[in-house]
This record gives C-alpha cells, sequence and structure tokens, in this order.
C-alpha cells in the first residue's frame, strides 16, 4: 500500500521500518507508546526479523539500541519526554561516541502535561548534547523524516533526535511511503576505539563532535523540511517551528500564508536562512510548541531596532499547547475558535476502573496505617497515582519513576517510621529496584508494597518486566524473605491484608508486600479472546 491513513506516531514507525529498521528498544509512555505498538503489529516486522520488545526503562531502551548500532544495523530507541531523563546519560554520551549503524532517539514531548510531571522541550536536550534534531509539522514529515533520518545518521555518524508533540503524535492523516529498503548487513565499527570512552578518547571525540556542528548546520540551510517562504506581509515576520508551522497555516485559505514565513523543522538553525529572513523583518513573532528555545535565542541578538514577540512577552501563551486559536490572536486574526469545547463535554476527574486491584490496596493500606497518621506513603508513577484523589487519599508524592522507594528511605532516615511506598509492578523494574538496594543496604525501617497487576497498564497493558519475578527480585536484592509477603487485594481478603499489613508496618527494616492481581483491563481481554 502506497498511501496510509496514520498518527503521527504510525507513521514514524511505517517510516523507520520502510527505511531498513533491524530493532526498536523502548518503554511505553504517553504519547510515544504507539511507535512500538504499531511495529509490533506490523507485518514487516514478522517477515523482515525485526527485534521489538519492550525494555526494562528507557536508559537501557537506548544502550541495547546503541549496541544493535555498534553492530552496523539501524535501529531506534523510543520514550517520552521525562523517558529521556531516564536515558540521559548514554544520549549525552552517544553524541560523543558517534554510531555505526544508523540510530534514531524518537522522543515525544507532552505540552499541557495531559498525562505527565512535567512539559519539557527535547529540542533543549538536543542542543545540549549538539545533535541533529529533526521537528516534524505533520505526519508525512514525520514519516520522510524517520525514513531519512538514519541516511543523516550514517552520514556523520551520529545518532538522530525525533521530537514529537502529543497533538502530531496522536493525530491522523494520509502519507505517502517511499520504497521499502533491505536491512543493514552486519558490520562492527571500522576504528575499535570509537565506543571506548576514557578521557584520551573521549577529549579527540568530542572535538570530533564540535567540528561537526557547521556540517549539521549545513544539513539544516538544504533541508527541504526547513523553509523560507517570501510573502507579501513581512511585519511581523513569522518563525513556526514544527507542528506550530500546521497551527498557523490552518488560519488560512488554502493553507497559503500572507506573511513572511521562517519554517524551521530541522536544527540547528540555519544561520544562513535566519540571516535572510532577518533581513526582510523587523518585528518578528515566534511560533514553537513547548519552550521559547529560538525567541531566547533571537531576543540575546536582536538590535533595539527590532522585536520579537512570542511566549516570552505575552503574546502567546508561556506554559501549555498551542493551536490555530492562539496562533491567531497573536497575530490579530479574528479567532473561528476551532477548538472550543462543546458545552455538552463536561471535566471528568480520572478514577480508577471498577474492580481495580490498586483500590484493595489503598482500601487495607488505608486501614493498617491509620494508627501512625498521614502523611507517610510516597507513591510514584502508574494508575495507583489515582489513589491521591478521594475516596482513598492515600498517598502524598509522585514525582518521577522509581522515586517513591527513595523518597520513602530518606523520610525513614530523617524519623518518619514507618515510611512506606507503593509502587507498581512496571515502575519497580523500570527504577525502584536500585532505591530498594539502598534501603537494604542501610537496613531502612521502610515499607515497600509492589501493587502488582502483572502489566504497564496504565498505558495500556504492555508487557511488565516484572511478571513472575518480583519475589525473586526482592530476595535477590537482599530483603529478608520472612519479610517478603503476598497478598491478594480483593475485599474477601480485606481482613487478612490489613493483618499483613499491621505487621510489616511494625518491623523495624526493609519488608516488602507484593499485593498480586492481575490488571481488570487485561483478565478482561484475555477472557474475551479466549
Amino acid at each position: 500500500m502506497k498511501h496510509l491513513m496514520l498518527l503521527g506516531d504510525e507513521a514514524v514507525g511505517q517510516g523507520v521500518m520502510d527505511a531498513g529498521l533491524s530493532g526498536i528498544y523502548a518503554y511505553p509512555g504517553t504519547p510515544s507508546t504507539e511507535i512500538m505498538e504499531y511495529i509490533q503489529s506490523s507485518p514487516l516486522t514478522k517477515q523482515s526479523n525485526i527485534r521489538c520488545e519492550w525494555s526494562a526503562n528507557e536508559k537501557t531502551a537506548l544502550e541495547a539500541a546503541l549496541g544493535m548500532s555498534y553492530a552496523g544495523q539501524r535501529t531506534i530507541a523510543c520514550m517520552k519526554h521525562v523517558g529521556l531523563n531516564v536515558a540521559a546519560d548514554p544520549f549525552i554520551n552517544a553524541a560523543i561516541t558517534g554510531v555505526n549503524g544508523g540510530l534514531i532517539i524518537v522522543v515525544a514531548d507532552d505540552p499541557s502535561m495531559h498525562s505527565s510531571q512535567n512539559e519539557q522541550d527535547s529540542r533543549f536536550f538536543g542542543k545540549f548534547a549538539m545533535v541533529p534534531v529533526l521537528e516534524p509539522s505533520d505526519q508525512q514529515e514525520a514519516y520522510d523524516m524517520a525514513y531519512t533520518g538514519f541516511s543523516l545518521s550514517e552520514k556523520y555518524n551520529i545518532p538522530v533526535l525525533l521530537r514529537l508533540t502529543t497533538r502530531l503524535a496522536h493525530s491522523r492523516s494520509g502519507i505517502k511511503r517511499s520504497p521499502v529498503l533491505k536491512q543493514k548487513k552486519l558490520n562492527l565499527p571500522a576504528d575499535p576505539t570509537q565506543f571506548i570512552l576514557l578521557p584520551a578518547m573521549a577529549r579527540k571525540k568530542y572535538k570530533r563532535l564540535i567540528s561537526q556542528q557547521s556540517l549539521f548546520e549545513y544539513e539544516s540551510s538544504k533541508s527541504s523540511f526547513n523553509k523560507l517562504i517570501k510573502g507579501k506581509n513581512k511585519n511581523p515576520g513569522i518563525i513556526a517551528c514544527g507542528l506550530a508551522y500546521n497551527y498557523l497555516i490552518e488560519n488560512f485559505e488554502d493553507h497559503m500564508s500572507p506573511y513572511t514565513v521562517f519554517k524551521i523543522s530541522q536544527y540547528p538553525v540555519s544561520r544562513v536562512m535566519m540571516a535572510e529572513f532577518l533581513g526582510l523583518c523587523r518585528e518578528m513573532l515566534v511560533l514553537e510548541e513547548g519552550y521559547p528555545l529560538i525567541e531566547e535565542s533571537l531576543r540575546g541578538m536582536m538590535d533595539d531596532c527590532r522585536t520579537v514577540h512570542g511566549r516570552m512577552d505575552g503574546y502567546l501563551p508561556r506554559d501549555g499547547e498551542l493551536n490555530p486559536d492562539l496562533v491567531a490572536d497573536a497575530i490579530g486574526l479574528p479567532s473561528r475558535k476551532i477548538f472550543k469545547v462543546p458545552d455538552i463535554v463536561r471535566d471528568r476527574p480520572p478514577s480508577l476502573c471498577k474492580g481495580c486491584s490498586h483500590a484493595d490496596v489503598f482500601s487495607a493500606l488505608n486501614e493498617a496505617i491509620e494508627v501512625y497518621g498521614k502523611g507517610r506513603v510516597f507513591s510514584d508513577i502508574g494508575c495507583y497515582t489515582l489513589g491521591a484523589f478521594p475516596p482513598y487519599n492515600a498517598i502524598y508524592t509522585c514525582v518521577d519513576m522509581g522515586a517513591s522507594v527513595t523518597m520513602a528511605k530518606g523520610a525513614a532516615d530523617a524519623g518518619l517510621v514507618p515510611a512506606v511506598t507503593v509502587i507498581g509492578d512496571s515502575t519497580f523494574t523500570h527504577s525502584g529496584m536500585t532505591g530498594l538496594l539502598d534501603a537494604v543496604n542501610d537496613q531502612s525501617p521502610v515499607t515497600i508494597i509492589i501493587s502488582d497487576n502483572s502489566t504497564t497498564a496504565m498505558t495500556g497493558g504492555q508487557k511488565s518486566s516484572a511478571t513472575g519475578r518480583l519475589a525473586d527480585i526482592c530476595s535477590g536484592i537482599g530483603v529478608e524473605k520472612d519479610h517478603i509477603r503476598t497478598i491478594i487485594p480483593l475485599k474477601k481478603y480485606h481482613r487478612e491484608n490489613v493483618i499483613v499489613l499491621k505487621e510489616e508496618l511494625g518491623y523495624h527494616g526493609v519488608s516488602v508486600i507484593i499485593a498480586q492481581r492481575e490488571c481488570i483491563q487485561t483478565a478482561g481481554k484475555k477472557k474475551r479472546a479466549s
């Protein structure tokens, strides 16, 4: 099929498969999850034997992808924006080692925090690592960038960052496919020291990375993804980055803007193109989804005769997603209120599914801990984070993946005893295990409740690395076997579960309670499929 109707995530997945993908490594996280799921379900995956299994976390995913690149094959690592924080160590260092086979790191940012702790802008990470960044404005560009990104990566032996945002990742449009390429053959690096970052070698490689910056900028200057469109109106001239370009042209018939527009979808920004744009316009409006990366750099170089508008001076909101209405307001057009929510739609707070095992965990925990008082339960990122809301009001923290364990340890070290963690099975193997090791090493008085529903439920029921092995993992880390307890979170076992919780809350050491019952959603899917 030459033409497909795809989500932005799916367009990326199709693009890399058509370009000869050998492997994808990822950890599920909205809005990036559908990339892996699309590739897993594609007939091309089976035909070409593409490696595609969920990793324990984003760091391990990127390191595995780097290993496949070392072997000379094309690979991608996928994550959401906060997942790039987890993978920051290999990401920054991979820019210095460079790559062998093409490597694309796909990161989906979440402006407006639809399902995230923050709305950070991954373009800053790309600038920090000094790697090329691709930012599509629509689904066709998402496909094309995924398809051609490997060639850019291999041309300069550099990882390439492909940045999506929620609205593009989860909206659908038609794409035209390119010819399907064969996978690369096994081919080890020509330089046997390429991936060794001992200081003497790393210093040379870092100098090489710096010297490549002008080449990356040259690639941006000739990229078909960047365009200087000269319009009749030159004030303001508009800089539109990635998806923001789509928000701009949706305000005009035939998608033709009367303004002079510098469309930026590949970074680093070409100074030649920017200089030409600045020569045409005295007043500028910067449209970018996320942080004011371009606006901030322009403000630092403008003279008093030029004016820059954008997120920093109130022309656009400082936070949240852009949309065509906000862009229309910024350039003085009458807004059509495309994004007005119908009156019939009402906000509905999120809630646990009816019959969810987490609910029974919180009911038992609230009763068991009542004697100690509130504020002692540290939690994490997953469906169970909804335990912060009524009727449970059971948890008091949710910071980042795995932080529940180490925050409970720190609180216990400060004298808040008992301190309790509620963490999911997938989050525990993502980044909770190392915190448990710290607690074991210090024999901190913490009670770790692993609410084990045998899946990564919050993102749709993907495979969990923990399934069937939690007790063995905890024992291997050093938790005493007498204090690794398993309960079944069901109402009929409520009394027994409260007793177990009370016993372990009273223990002055590390204890783990595994509350084990399959997710109600995945159990239902299995039943319907049988």
